[in-house]
């Protein structure tokens, strides 16, 4: 539906009017460590904030229970108890589109705190922008839901469908969270997700596989190492050639929404373990590494093409021939996923940040996993993300977000649900 142009600014004009308002509520949310399997301290915090806005809400943990089956999707989980999500509803007034605003609350670790410059759950306020510990990633972007909400209160918009806030657990490592409320039921004819988007409208998410390589060579002292096989200079040739398998790829994939993104499915590998003395042969190597796709690409016909380049090396070699790589994919095999550009949920949402700031987003894809894949191939239900931040900062040193954008964010967040969810008269 159109909005006219004075609602829009009054309800932009009680978003900055709500700016302390927002700074504090994000500081608090900063302040409590929340890394994936603690999530449960800041939950109680954000339930604080959903029970003063008398929002409907569903408490709950998952099981491993009801994500049995689901493995592969989120990967390997230790820890359920004292992990809630949260599911805060308000009502519409009836005969109107629902949507459910969902935000991870979980984070990485800070990390060394020597290469902080600001105290990492301090929620320091610096000229423009507010540093901390998922200020970006994305405490913020739950933020910008609960100002658009407050917003529309504010000026007595009452909306015809429901909205659902949906602050889930376990988004760094799988998705815990965003998977169980699909299987808790909660579902809605679109979702939001804030991810750190710079305010570009993200409608594809790559994808990513986790595998383990064990190589076995043979032991030696390293004064006799030619009657040894070193395992770690067999593994060398493998991680060429996928060094060299990332290259071919990028240079061959054509993807109109990845056009800006130089290395659009990346291949890392982050643990290497070789060895157990200097003065030997090492006789066995682990390397675990991550390989990314995009969206078009699905998980087991990639799993297949990544074997098939690994022995490629493997049977060229007289030892690995006979002493052949162990491969072995574990933890989560996420899957990419994309919402058309032309859907219905991607043209409100451009739609609303082009009345905000006069010009329509950057339409992009993004070459990181998030719940977006959850949302769309389990849940079926079309989702894009959106939101203030910057990815590039999201899991360092110094993570921070612009509080201009913020508000942006929040402004063109209740003009989605004006639009979208329609107004009661």
């Amino acid at each position: 539906m159109e909005i006219s142009i004075d609602l829009t600014n009054r309800v932009s004009s009680a978003v900055d009017a709500r700016r302390d308002h927002a700074v504090d509520e994000l500081r608090r949310f900063v302040a409590i460590p929340s890394v994936t399997g603690s999530e449960g301290a800041v939950q109680d915090e954000i339930q604080r904030s959903f029970t003063e806005r008398e929002l409907d809400i569903d408490r709950w943990e998952a099981t491993a229970e009801e994500i049995a089956g689901y493995e592969d999707h989120v990967g390997f989980q230790e820890v359920f108890a004292g992990r809630p999500n949260l599911a805060a509803t308000r009502p519409g007034a009836g005969d109107g589109r629902s949507i459910i605003l969902n935000a991870h609350i979980d984070t990485v670790e800070n990390g060394d705190p020597a290469t902080w410059t600001q105290d990492p759950n301090g929620g320091e306020v610096i000229g423009k922008l507010l540093y901390g510990r998922g200020s970006c990633d994305m405490k913020g972007g739950l933020v910008t839901f609960l100002t658009a909400l407050d917003a529309l209160d504010a000026e007595g918009v009452r909306l015809k469908g429901d909205v659902t806030v949906l602050t889930t657990v376990g988004e760094e490592d799988g998705g815990l969270g965003a998977l169980s409320s699909i299987l808790r039921g909660h579902k809605a004819d679109a979702v939001l997700i804030t991810e750190p988007t710079r305010l570009a409208l993200v409608t594809a998410q790559g994808g990513s596989l986790v595998l383990r390589i064990t190589i076995r060579g043979r032991s030696a002292h390293a004064a006799v190492r030619d009657r040894g096989v070193s395992a770690f200079e067999k593994f060398v040739p493998i991680f060429q050639t996928m060094q060299e398998f990332e290259r071919e790829r990028n240079a061959t994939i054509q993807h109109p929404l990845y056009t800006h993104i130089a290395n659009k499915i990346p291949v890392n590998f982050g643990v290497v373990r070789s060895g157990l003395w200097a003065s030997t042969v090492p006789e066995s190597l682990v390397a675990e590494g991550r390989i990314g796709l995009i969206s078009g690409e699905e998980v087991e016909p990639f799993r297949d093409l990544v074997v098939e380049r690994i022995m490629s090396v493997a049977n060229r070699d007289p030892w690995l021939r006979e002493h052949p790589p162990e491969i072995e994919w574990f933890g989560g095999q996420f899957a990419p996923a994309e919402t058309p550009v032309d859907s219905d949920i991607a043209l409100a949402v451009s739609r609303a940040h082009e009345r905000v700031t006069g010009s329509a987003p950057a339409v992009e894809g993004v070459p990181y996993g998030a719940d977006m894949r959850l949302f769309t191939r389990i849940g079926n239900m079309p989702c894009v993300m959106y939101g203030a931040g910057d990815v590039d900062v999201a899991h360092y040193a110094d993570e921070h977000i612009s509080i201009p954008d913020l508000l942006t964010a929040s402004k063109t967040i209740a003009c989605l649900l004006m639009d979208w969810c329609g107004i009661s008269e």
